[in-house]
């Protein structure tokens, strides 16, 4: 039996990075992650507007376009919620760094494939 691959192509393509797209195909790959993304929007909105400045919602976009790249490859999201959930329970600093670089690795991959900056570690997306 050979391994299966960690990063294989799904039948939903990396969307534009623009709000309506992002919810679209979330809807598709992520359909339970649907009111944090609106959650989300709301916020960035009311801080883009409050600060005026578009940088709130382009912050946004950049977490979710990651955040549906992560999904779009189900054996990525489903690694990427292990080690979020093992990072919760782990008290050896070296398995915690093990932990923080394979995230980080998901996530930094993710972003290349959405064309986005990468957002550092600490910055995620409420679930």
């Amino acid at each position: 039996m050979s391994a299966q691959p960690l990063h294989r192509h799904t039948a939903v393509p990396q969307p534009s990075a623009t709000p309506e797209a992002l919810r679209a195909a979330l809807a598709q790959v992520a359909p339970g992650r649907l009111a944090a993304f609106d959650a989300d929007r709301a916020r960035s909105t009311d801080r883009a507007r409050e600060q005026t400045s578009s940088d709130p919602l382009r912050r946004f976009v950049e977490r979710w376009a990651i955040e549906v790249a992560v999904e779009r490859h189900p054996e990525n999201a489903a690694r990427l919620r292990e080690l979020q959930a093992r990072a919760e329970l782990v008290s050896d600093a070296g398995e915690a760094r093990r932990i923080a670089v394979e995230i980080s690795s998901i996530r930094a991959a993710a972003a290349a494939e959405a064309g986005v900056p990468a957002i550092g570690a600490g910055s995620g997306v409420a679930r």
